[in-house]
């Protein structure tokens, strides 16, 4: 499993046409094979910082989604305008929260 997590950030003006274009998004890119999860959550308004979450089932799937017309369009739209500061991290050993 990948696990991609960052924070994106926007002109405070525009946070609120950057949210509605990540949920139109997010609605096509959790139905997309190897999605798990796919999630932002605002982290600081003043400052338009969002907090980016995703899983993925591997890189293929990943992949894939970076790909996707929808993906490239969201990027090619907001370039220049958003920055951030995602990585992505190999996850090999998942578990629950209250498990050794």
């Amino acid at each position: 499993m990948l696990i991609v997590m960052g924070y994106m950030h926007v002109d405070p003006a525009d946070l609120a046409e950057f949210i509605a274009d990540l949920k139109t998004l997010a609605l096509a890119t959790r139905q997309r094979a190897g999605n798990i999860s796919y999630n932002a959550a605002v982290d600081d308004a003043g400052d338009a910082r969002l907090l980016i979450a995703e899983r993925w089932t591997g890189q293929a799937a990943l992949s894939a989604h970076l790909q996707a017309p929808d993906t490239v369009a969201f990027v090619q739209r907001w370039q220049g305008r958003m920055r951030g500061d995602i990585r992505k991290y190999d996850a090999s050993n998942e578990r629950e929260l209250g498990d050794d």
